[in-house]
């Protein structure tokens, strides 16, 4: 699994131009799942963001999870996170799982957050989505298990 988290001050998912997810402070998840993955690495994942301290404390120090400061959390299937584009111009997404082992491992790990106390929503898997976030300090950090 690899997940792009985004601190966030806001976001929002888009199909269709409706909204089909939308969070305040928190945090946008990004998850890709490839083809070996499963409930042990969604589980570890969801137990690290959901106590990773990336959230500023009263001494402006990245000190507290998004469970301390009542975050919620926006999850985004994207397969394209394990592109390879190492030949050619085009990249190749072969290393990615499919989406019959992809969809159900983004939905576990969704509820595995919900689970921790982090309201959770989602994107619509294999749709197109339009993504708005307002990235939070900028912060982004790559996780993989």
């Amino acid at each position: 699994m690899r997940i792009v988290l985004q601190r966030v001050s806001q976001a929002k998912v888009l199909v269709d131009e409706q909204a089909i997810a939308q969070i305040g402070p928190g945090l946008l998840l990004l998850v890709g799942i490839g083809p070996e993955d499963g409930e042990g690495q969604a589980r570890f994942l969801a137990e690290k963001i959901a106590n990773l301290r990336i959230f500023e404390d009263q001494d402006g120090k990245m000190n507290r999870s998004v469970l301390d400061v009542g975050g919620q959390a926006v999850v985004v299937s994207q397969f394209t996170l394990f592109a390879d584009t190492r030949k050619g111009r085009r990249p190749s997404f072969t290393g990615s799982a499919s989406p019959a082992i992809a969809k159900p491992l983004v939905e576990r790990f969704a509820s595995l957050l919900e689970e921790k106390g982090v309201p959770t929503q989602c994107g619509e898997f294999g749709a197109h989505m339009l993504v708005e976030l307002g990235n939070d300090g900028p912060v982004t950090i790559i996780l993989e298990q």
